[in-house]
């Protein structure tokens, strides 16, 4: 059984890195794809019991290859209470954002939101090919949007303020809403400073047990 697993989760790997969607869809416009040369970058674990989804790679990931490699994974990494070393460790963690290849800049220089064409067709088969992932850290509203579904409150705010209510019992695994821990959000830990109190104790606590 752990054979046949593990040659469906390779095959899933190879089958991402492969993945051309966002820049190939003949269906849409040459105006609607991706104007560089596709770089999914997910982590896939037949072990890891903490799924972290983000929502797609920044510019320095899709060059690296390695997520979270910018100064958002050293925040993240912070919040988790874990080493680099341990946070890419894939028998301990799963990394998996809602669109696996950088999605590009925004005329104001931010970063595009995640791909549209991504998680219709990879994601349900990538979290059924995991089926021992007990924690999802859904970071961000795209992420929050999906792990959630009809539960994801109006804002991203609330929606994490509401952490207690996702961690009880359901048919899935628990998840904790986490805001992205970018650098354009230093202003809204700022602004509530629960987070830090009340909500990283509980998400560190909860990794370290998951880790053993």
């Amino acid at each position: 059984m752990t054979d046949a697993r593990d040659e469906r989760l390779e095959a899933i790997r190879t089958a991402i890195t492969a993945c051309r969607i966002c820049r190939d869809m003949p269906e849409r416009g040459p105006e609607h794809r991706l104007p560089h040369e596709p770089r999914p970058v997910a982590v896939i674990s037949s072990k890891a019991r903490i799924l972290i989804a983000g929502q797609a790679p920044g510019l320095r990931v899709h060059e690296s290859g390695l997520p979270f490699d910018d100064a958002s994974g050293n925040r993240l990494r912070d919040w988790l209470g874990v080493t680099r070393d341990q946070f890419y460790d894939r028998d301990l963690f799963a990394i998996v954002p809602m669109g696996f290849c950088f999605p590009g800049y925004d005329a104001h220089g931010s970063d595009l939101p995640p791909r549209r064409e991504c998680a219709p067709h990879w994601r349900q088969p990538v979290i059924d090919a995991m089926p021992q992932i007990e924690l999802v850290l859904a970071i961000g509203q795209y992420a929050q949007a999906w792990h959630l579904r009809e539960r994801k409150l109006s804002s991203m705010t609330e929606t994490v303020r509401n952490w207690r209510s996702y961690l009880g019992s359901n048919t899935g695994p628990a998840v904790l809403a986490l805001p992205h821990p970018s650098w354009r959000n230093t202003g809204w830990l700022k602004k509530n400073p629960w987070f830090e109190a009340d909500v990283l104790p509980v998400l560190q606590d909860r990794v370290k047990k998951l880790m053993k």
